[in-house]
């Protein structure tokens, strides 16, 4: 019976590395309890947005869905102050908004750690590479420049 469990957890492996992983820690960055609090936590937010930030690879579209959830959580705290003194129905919309901001967020953290099962260039056989988010985004940045510097330059017409 042991074995079959082992040779059913093996298997499961095996298609994870082969489908490729996406691993990402799952923490709490918006959570608040009274409007202070909520305050202090976009700001910080918005802080990492900018560069060199845990979230400063974050989309303008996901910026403006963040600044949306942010919007509404806020309407909430100035009707109420505290989640304490919220009813059922603000404090549910309340953390349903936070979960929102916090998926995006989680999405975008520069530290997220991003695995793909490829084959290198010039071999069959596939390796695991992993990279953070944050890599992966300054690699498409850089390429992105490289290109639009090179295709400044001017060409050397050849025979002359």
């Amino acid at each position: 019976m042991k074995l079959k469990t082992w040779l059913i957890g093996v298997a499961v492996g095996a298609v994870l590395l082969q489908v490729g992983i996406v691993q990402a820690k799952t923490e709490v960055v918006v959570k608040a309890d009274n409007k202070d609090d909520f305050t202090a936590v976009v700001a910080a937010v918005h802080q990492q947005m900018l560069p060199g930030g845990h979230y400063e690879f974050t989309s303008n579209a996901d910026r403006a869905k963040i600044d949306t959830q942010f919007g509404a959580m806020q309407t909430l705290f100035d009707k109420y102050g505290t989640v304490a003194q919220m009813d059922e129905n603000a404090k549910v919309q309340l953390f349903n908004d936070q979960e929102a901001v916090n998926a995006v967020l989680t999405h975008n953290d520069s530290n997220r750690l991003v695995c793909e099962h490829i084959a290198p260039i010039g071999s069959n056989i596939p390796k695991t590479i992993c990279k953070t988010y944050g890599q992966i985004q300054q690699e498409q940045r850089d390429s992105k420049y490289y290109l639009n510097v090179t295709q400044q330059v001017p060409q050397l017409k050849s025979g002359h």
